[in-house]
């Protein structure tokens, strides 16, 4: 298997109703952060929401996911927006129908591009599951019959060209060194991911569970 894109949870966020000192550096905050009592969005049925929230149970546990899902629900006077993936919540917050949202950094970075006049911008948590950094990956298929063709395809992959494409097109995190990333982004270094084994984010099933125990999934 190989890595082919980094890709980092973030918090969109409307620059005409927020600074980005109004956003905390845990999204535990989130909860009862008074400042930012508007309604938020997330994308509850999104692999990458429930790969995230997947990271929360196994950094913080099953019950304090639970109280965070539910604060969450019932937050403050604004409560959560749903949508059907983090592209629709990162436009919602560029078009002001929310001041914020939960959603992978690509998505806003997209709408960034294509609106450059959107009151847009991205901030990161620090340490918790909301500064994941996760990988899409690629990977040959046992009983290939082409194994050749397949492998020099994902090594392809992390080649500076096809590194450099998805940094400018897909707006991803690069893999190798010597391509960066879009201006927009700052270094990958300069983020604060949690200390997690992402080979554990596979089993998801609990978190959907837990999202259905909650309310937020029907």
């Amino acid at each position: 298997m190989g890595r082919r894109r980094w890709r980092a949870r973030a918090i969109p966020y409307n620059t005409k109703q927020f600074s980005k000192s109004d956003i905390p550096d845990t999204v535990s905050e989130l909860t009862d952060t008074s400042n930012l009592d508007a309604k938020m969005g997330w994308a509850p049925t999104y692999p990458a929401f429930q790969t995230f929230v997947t990271a929360m149970r196994i950094l913080q546990g099953e019950q304090k996911t639970k109280a965070w899902l539910k604060g969450m629900k019932n937050r403050g006077k604004g409560g959560m927006e749903q949508y059907k993936d983090e592209w629709f919540v990162s436009n919602a917050v560029a078009d002001g129908d929310i001041g914020a949202g939960i959603a992978n950094h690509y998505y806003a970075v997209r709408v960034i591009s294509s609106r450059q006049d959107a009151p847009l911008d991205i901030a990161f948590t620090k340490g918790d599951a909301g500064a994941l950094v996760d990988v899409a990956g690629a990977e040959v298929m046992k009983g290939t019959d082409k194994p050749d063709l397949a492998n020099n395809f994902v090594r392809h992959l992390l080649s500076a060209e096809a590194q450099e494409f998805l940094a400018t097109w897909s707006f991803a995190y690069p893999m190798i060194d010597g391509v960066k990333p879009v201006e927009q982004l700052p270094p990958l270094s300069k983020l604060h991911p949690p200390d997690l084994d992402l080979t554990k984010l596979a089993n998801v099933q609990p978190t959907i569970d837990l999202l259905r125990e909650t309310g937020v999934l029907d």
